[in-house]
């Protein structure tokens, strides 16, 4: 659903330089977003970048639940009304976030009992999507219900110990209700590749479709730095999601660091998404560094003074851009990447990764393979490669230049040392 408002002939030739236009031309209907506080909304800069670069708008703290119902019975729109107009003023989605979360909640909600606690969620999910009914995209109508580690269970909280684990279906099928239009989300942060956590929330969703609770999409919040670095198997977890039968959406992504390395990580990020049919956006978590809530780390893809990172570049150039905020073309240098094992014996393989041009002619692609542990690269040819763990992005030596359709390759000899498993394709991106 899109919920365009009015765009003048400025406005839209200012987009079509950012993150925004290379998505919608790469993948049409797909959104690259930001969180948006709206107490910085009257910063010239800060307005100017967001409604430049981004296409859907999530208000960053002004729609939680200490900010809306601060006491019972008592709802402030105000800063979250600010988002959202100013949003849907410049053409954007918005996303809501969040309604049901055990964080940032006014102390008058973890006081009650349970018969009380189920009617005010219940009410305030009434209340707040019924304030905004018809003009948001996605809501993330429970978030974080997860713990983190390996056990999988349930998070304690006012909701999850009063309630019980029916709490979160009781939530999804209020929003239904307060807003049949809306896509309704589960959202949390940790469970980007395949863990315990992501595991359990897995099954939850499968359960609910399979028994007809109204959810429509997952968020992957994306949160990564050095210590929890963007995984190899995201392409994969995105997938399997995917499969159940529900849209994916990375939601909150910040990757701390500078330069090379944090460029390389927001392409991974950007080139799984990509890859994942049904993943229908990203959002990254705030306009600037300087009020990032990470804000030590750089995490985003403006600095302080609101330039461009190399971040922003890479970001461009996965999403079929020219980096350095420069016109698009006419069409968009696309490629696909497959993968054929041309060899095989009891320790290793030989692998070759088949590049194919678009419908446009392409100068330069790269392609990322993920191998699995503890298999080991032993050679390349055809390619230049780079290395983040596993992960190998691909870049060409000397065949970079494709007409369009036109196809050539790559290969590599992998030692399985006792693992046998195809390597993943994690994508393909030309310019």
């Amino acid at each position: 659903m899109r919920t365009d408002g009015p765009r003048g002939a400025a406005a839209r030739e200012a987009r079509e330089r950012g993150t925004a236009a290379r998505l919608e031309l790469a993948r049409p209907g797909r959104y690259f977003g930001t969180a948006v506080a709206a107490g910085h909304l009257g910063e010239a800069d800060y307005a100017a970048t967001l409604d430049r670069e981004f296409n859907s708008a999530t208000p960053e703290n002004e729609m939680k639940w200490d900010a809306t119902e601060p006491s019972r019975g008592t709802f402030t729109f105000s800063a979250a009304d600010r988002v959202v107009d100013h949003a849907r003023a410049q053409g954007m989605d918005v996303r809501g976030h969040t309604l049901v979360w055990h964080s940032q909640l006014p102390s008058w909600v973890g006081a009650l009992g349970a018969a009380d606690l189920r009617a005010a969620m219940n009410d305030h999910i009434d209340q707040v999507m019924g304030r905004y009914k018809g003009q948001i995209h996605s809501w993330d109508v429970v978030n974080e219900a997860f713990q983190d580690g390996g056990s999988g269970a349930r998070r304690s909280s006012p909701f999850q110990d009063k309630l019980g684990d029916g709490y979160i279906e009781e939530a999804f099928r209020t929003a239904r209700a307060a807003d049949p239009a809306a896509k309704l989300c589960y959202n949390d942060y940790n469970t980007d590749g395949v863990n315990a956590k992501s595991t359990a929330v897995y099954a939850m969703v499968k359960d609910f479709k399979a028994r007809g609770v109204p959810i429509d999409c997952v968020g992957f919040q994306g949160h990564f730095n050095s210590n929890s670095p963007v995984p190899a198997d995201l392409r994969a977890n995105l997938q399997r999601f995917a499969d159940l039968g529900v849209d994916v959406q990375i939601t909150e992504l910040d990757i701390e660091g500078s330069g090379t390395a944090q460029a390389d990580a927001y392409a991974r990020v950007v080139d799984a998404c990509l890859a994942v049919d049904r993943c229908t956006g990203i959002t990254v978590w705030g306009v600037t560094d300087k009020y990032s809530w990470r804000s030590g780390g750089t995490p985003l893809l403006f600095d302080g003074n609101y330039d461009a990172k190399p971040a922003y570049d890479a970001v461009l150039a996965a999403l079929g851009g020219d980096g350095g905020g420069g016109e698009p073309g006419e069409g968009t240098a696309t490629c696909t990447a497959t993968y054929t094992r041309t060899a095989d014996w009891n320790s290793g393989y030989n692998g070759q990764i088949t590049v194919t041009a678009g419908s446009e002619p392409i100068s330069s692609w790269a392609a990322t393979v993920t191998f699995a542990a503890p298999q080991q690269v032993q050679a390349t040819w055809n390619a230049t490669p780079s290395w983040s763990g596993n992960v190998m992005t691909a870049r060409p030596s000397w065949n970079g230049t494709l007409a369009a359709g036109a196809s050539t390759g790559f290969g590599f000899t992998v030692s399985k040392n006792g693992s046998d498993a195809a390597p993943v394709v994690g994508g393909c991106t030309a310019s």
